[in-house]
C-alpha cells in the first residue's frame, strides 16, 4: 500500500528536498577533497582559506537541511520549506561566490557573498519561527 500523500505536491517537494540535500552533500565532499589536494599548491593561502570557508558553511547548512528534511518526514510545517529555500539560496550565493572568487572571478562578485549570508541567517530565523509556532498534534504524548 502506498502512502496517502504519494503523488501530491508534498511528495514532489520531498523528492526535490532529498535530492538537493544529497547533491549539496556530494558537492561538500568533492569541494573539500579538491581544496585539500588540488588547490593547496595552486592558490594563495588566503584564497584557500576563503574556499574552505565556503565549504564549511555549505557543510553545516547541508547537515542542518538534512535535519529539517527528517523533521519534515515526521511533521509537515509551513516554515520548513521557507527555511530550506533560504538555506539553499544562501549556500548558492554565499559558498558559490566564495568558490568563484577563489578561481579568479571578478572581485565585484564579492557583493553577492553578504546577500548569501543574509539568506542563511533568514533561514535560521524561519526555522525558529516554524518551531515556535508548532502546535501539538493528537499523536503527541501529553
Amino acid at each position: 500500500m502506498q502512502p496517502l500523500w504519494r503523488g501530491t505536491r508534498v511528495w514532489r517537494e520531498t523528492r526535490v528536498i532529498g535530492l538537493a540535500v544529497a547533491l549539496s552533500g556530494l558537492i561538500v565532499v568533492m569541494a573539500g577533497a579538491f581544496g585539500a589536494h588540488a588547490l593547496a599548491d595552486r592558490v594563495s593561502p588566503s584564497s584557500l582559506d576563503v574556499f574552505h570557508t565556503g565549504v564549511r558553511y555549505q557543510a553545516w547548512h547541508t547537515l542542518a537541511a538534512l535535519g529539517v528534511f527528517v523533521w519534515r518526514q515526521q511533521r509537515l510545517l509551513r516554515g520548513q520549506i521557507l527555511t530550506l529555500t533560504l538555506w539553499f539560496a544562501g549556500v548558492l550565493l554565499f559558498s558559490g561566490s566564495l568558490y568563484a572568487l577563489t578561481f579568479g572571478a571578478p572581485r565585484l562578485l564579492g557583493v553577492v557573498t553578504p546577500v548569501g549570508g543574509l539568506c542563511l541567517m533568514a533561514g535560521w530565523i524561519a526555522l525558529g519561527v516554524s518551531a515556535w509556532r508548532q502546535r501539538p498534534s493528537e499523536a503527541d504524548p501529553q
